[in-house]
């Protein structure tokens, strides 16, 4: 089933007053790890947000090497509650991009899923790594990995995995280089 139609479903069966993160997470399932690392990378694009937003992507990227059926967040952020009005506004706006998202982005090339979670965990934790570094736009390559790991993991998308993981290559590699220049430049002086 498309993530929009889980959405939308989700967006209907949401109790009249208030959700709260847990809720979300019970009933996204699988596809929970998918949405947590969507919106922890965007909100990573944001000025000054990358080393915050690295660490926190640390936690789902463990928690799916773990092998972990769905994130664990911690209670007081799991607690707190959105207002079911407000949640609704925000998936009847999500939803119409994701639809056009999954016109090109559909279940291709399918892997076991379990192996799927552990690498793309293994790999989110890498570019998470490099968003930690206080340098400016460095922070905007990993982010875009991540988010393409994150769609081709919500709609098993293998074809779109591949791309993903060749843009976290060259992620890692960038990364790798400035490393390795600075080390360099360190030495000279």
């Amino acid at each position: 089933m498309p993530t929009s139609a889980i959405l939308r479903r989700l967006m209907h069966d949401a109790p009249a007053d208030t959700v709260t993160l847990a809720w979300i997470v019970t009933r996204l399932g699988d596809r929970s790890f998918g949405i947590v690392l969507l919106l922890v990378a965007l909100i990573g694009l944001l000025p000054g947000a990358s080393p915050v937003m690295g660490l926190l992507l640390t936690v789902p990227a463990v928690q799916m090497l773990l092998g972990r059926e769905v994130p664990r967040l911690p209670r007081r952020i799991a607690a707190r509650p959105l207002s079911a009005p407000r949640f609704t506004r925000l998936v009847a706006r999500l939803a119409p991009a994701l639809e056009r998202m999954e016109r090109l982005v559909r279940p291709r090339w399918r892997t076991p899923f379990g192996a799927t979670k552990r690498g793309i965990g293994l790999v989110v934790l890498l570019l998470a790594a490099t968003m930690l570094a206080p340098l400016p736009f460095s922070h905007v390559l990993p982010v875009f990995a991540i988010g393409l790991l994150a769609l081709a993991f919500l709609e098993e998308d293998g074809v779109l995995l591949a791309l993903a993981l060749a843009a976290a290559t060259v992620s890692l590699g960038v990364t790798a280089a400035m490393v390795w220049g600075a080390v360099e430049a360190g030495m000279l002086l």
